[in-house]
């Protein structure tokens, strides 16, 4: 197990310094995350012979963060996913945000939670709790907003996320993590032998700019039925309009759970390692992307990452709900308090 250098990480960035913080647990696993981004930058788990591995995508060192893919294991907000053309209204104003996804706003804009250095809170073996406030009119969006990001890691092998935010402004929010998931480890290739289960009979299709038309389509007897674990790559190519849409899968699924229940979202599992990941959420979505414009530009950690050498399975909030109102409700008001918690759980079998 090669874990990443603290000295690799220690910086001082945006005029705050920049570190690495390391949780771990009695069985090995191993998670390190830098507040630039508040960026999962290593996680390593056992396969079945008891071997370690890093199985997200990443970097050595915070520069390297800084230059290359900006959202690798990173916290996107304020709003993770698109808005169409850079616009919402709220209250009766338009807010107009940078279109830095041809003419959507991604994941908050050009520079969004992943780019920013977070506060550390509070920071032991077991827990590392992250703060950022992003002031009023930032990337375009209303109101003073203070996030706070916990990560705690324990014994079961849950590595768990909770979100939470107050504004002092009527504001739009959608939090998710970025990691880049592979579970035969970094740099074991692609990913489309590995198996996909997902807790949705819906998803979103999108138009060709990847917006949600509104529809709720059935998954079933569509390329987007993982109801049934099913190789990522099993029907990743077929004719599909809205797979050439997405140049694979970047859509977001309607998980099939109670509204505020944390409960089974998705299970992925490589055959050769025998590594298992289950994702328990509350969110009411689940983006499911491909690494469908991974091109070799990025060498991370001694890897050069190639297009579908990883997943993402991002909980959160439906793609443009603050621009569609049969969506769930993306706008949090003074007073309120937005939380989100998702758990992923690791074992072999």
């Amino acid at each position: 197990m090669k874990l990443l250098r603290q000295e690799d990480f220690i910086t001082t960035h945006q005029g705050k310094i920049t570190g690495l913080f390391t949780l771990e647990n009695k069985n090995g696993i191993v998670v390190q995350i830098s507040n630039f981004g508040a960026k999962v930058a290593s996680l390593f788990t056992p396969d079945k012979d008891g071997n370690l591995a890093d199985i997200v995508l990443g970097f050595a060192s915070v520069g390297e963060y800084i230059k290359g893919n900006p959202y690798f294991g990173a916290i996107c907000g304020r709003y993770a996913n698109r808005i169409a053309n850079g616009r919402f209204t709220l209250d009766g104003v338009e807010y107009t945000l940078p279109q830095n996804n041809g003419s959507n706003c991604l994941h908050g804009g050009v520079s969004g939670f992943h780019d920013k250095v977070w506060d550390v809170v509070k920071s032991d073996s077991s827990k590392l709790e992250l703060q950022y406030v992003s002031a009023d009119g930032e990337e375009g969006f209303p109101g003073n907003l203070t996030v706070k990001v916990v990560y705690t890691l324990n014994d079961s092998d849950e590595f768990t996320i909770d979100y939470f935010a107050e504004t002092d402004r009527a504001t739009v929010i959608n939090l998710t993590s970025h990691s880049f998931f592979n579970l035969g480890g970094d740099g074991s290739g692609d990913v489309l032998s590995q198996l996909l289960e997902i807790n949705a009979s819906r998803f979103t299709p999108c138009s060709d700019v990847q917006i949600p038309t509104g529809e709720l389509r059935p998954v079933a007897g569509t390329p987007f039925d993982f109801t049934v674990a099913t190789a990522i790559g099993a029907r990743i190519d077929v004719d599909d309009e809205q797979l050439r849409f997405g140049a694979g899968y970047d859509h977001n699924f309607v998980l099939d759970n109670k509204p505020g229940e944390v409960a089974f979202a998705a299970r992925a599992f490589d055959v050769v390692s025998g590594r298992c990941m289950e994702i328990y959420t509350d969110t009411p979505g689940l983006q499911l992307y491909t690494g469908n414009w991974l091109d070799g530009n990025d060498a991370g950690k001694g890897n050069v990452y190639h297009k579908r050498n990883a997943f993402c399975l991002e909980t959160q909030n439906f793609p443009d709900a603050p621009n569609q109102s049969n969506f769930p409700n993306s706008v949090l008001q003074p007073g309120e308090t937005y939380r989100q918690t998702t758990i992923h759980k690791f074992f072999v079998k």
